[in-house]
């Protein structure tokens, strides 16, 4: 399984919760809503989940094994972090001097 896009599409400076990510797999599956939050520990994604009856967040997709969390992990980090340089390479350019 491939990763084909991971598309950062809006990212928040302020509070916990840093981005939302959507990830293409095969050019034919597509997983929106994936959150990059920060944590105690550093960041960490979090799968589209729904809120239930009784209070609890349910995953609504999720990989079900750790390779595949990791796989899924690294591409969405690596997409945040582009994301983040060009949009402060945008800023700098945009201040005038």
């Amino acid at each position: 399984m491939q990763i084909t896009d991971v598309r950062v599409r809006k990212i928040n400076t302020e509070g916990k919760m840093k981005a939302i990510v959507s990830v293409t797999f095969e050019d034919c599956f597509v997983v929106h809503d994936i959150k990059i939050i920060e944590g105690q520990n550093g960041l960490f994604i979090a799968m589209p989940s729904r809120k239930m009856p009784d209070g609890e967040f349910k995953d609504i997709a999720h990989p079900i094994n750790s390779d595949t969390r990791n796989l899924v992990a690294e591409a969405v980090f690596k997409a945040y972090e582009e994301k983040l340089t060009e949009e402060n390479e945008l800023e700098e350019q945009a201040v005038p001097l």
